[in-house]
């Protein structure tokens, strides 16, 4: 099986760890991967703010660097979502097509690809799970709690696999954390209340880590945590599942 690592931008420019933790977590479960050096922004913060049209010259970057692969594993929802959903090229369309059906995020593939049932993996902390609003409603990572329809959670049946965490119990698990990209620069205000709400969710429950498979939702969150000069620590679900500790 031949993988292609996509890093977003945000993850490479702030949070390095859990790109790094990624690669390590795949290689672990015997995985070949490969890191595309040329990639860059998938074109999701144009195409949010109405720019799609622009986003042609990073489509037809995107074709060049995750060609010819098994598939593309990358450690967030929105931007897996955004290339599943939004990634055209007039010039190479039948190679985007394919692209659009190999693009996994971290979590589904473990579960739906790899189907891992077993990790070596410690983490000795009260652990609450962000759903973000990209990986539950967009690519069904989780179900929505307003279904009467059988109940899944793909990242936390990874992190149930954990040894030593305990994945606690939130008051509105689906509840958006307000950052939704460019919505949190027009509607500060919003955003910021939305944000709070969901950290309270998780102080209230006893967290010591707040986790996620979207580390924009997690960074807005961690900006409120500080701000609040809280213990609580933000973290990626890779860095995770990918830890070890003798202790």
């Amino acid at each position: 099986m031949k993988v292609a690592l996509f890093v977003p931008c945000y993850v490479d420019q702030f949070y390095p760890g859990a790109a790094i933790a990624t690669l390590q977590l795949l290689e672990k479960l015997g995985v070949e991967v490969h890191y595309p050096k040329n990639q860059t922004c998938c074109g999701q913060p144009m195409a949010n703010s109405g720019y799609e049209h622009l986003t042609t010259g990073c489509n037809n970057l995107f074709v060049d660097n995750f060609s010819g692969y098994d598939y593309v594993v990358c450690p967030s929802g929105s931007c897996t979502l955004h290339i599943k959903e939004h990634l055209h090229s007039p010039e190479k369309e039948d190679q985007a097509i394919e692209i659009r059906k190999k693009v996994y995020e971290l979590t589904e593939f473990l579960v739906d690809v790899l189907k891992v049932e077993n990790l070596q993996a410690n983490f000795p902390h009260k652990v609450g799970l962000h759903s973000s609003c990209h990986g539950l409603r967009g690519l069904k990572i989780s179900q929505m709690s307003e279904l009467v329809a059988p109940d899944f959670n793909k990242p936390a049946h990874l992190l149930n696999m954990v040894q030593g965490l305990e994945l606690i119990t939130l008051g509105r698990q689906d509840d958006c954390c307000g950052f939704g990209g460019t919505f949190c620069v027009v509607e500060e205000a919003v955003s910021s209340k939305m944000g709070k709400d969901r950290v309270d969710d998780h102080l209230e429950h006893g967290a010591e880590y707040i986790t996620s498979a979207d580390l924009s939702c997690l960074m807005h969150m961690e900006g409120i945590l500080r701000r609040q000069n809280s213990n609580v620590k933000v973290i990626h679900v890779a860095e995770i599942l990918n830890h070890y500790s003798h202790e």
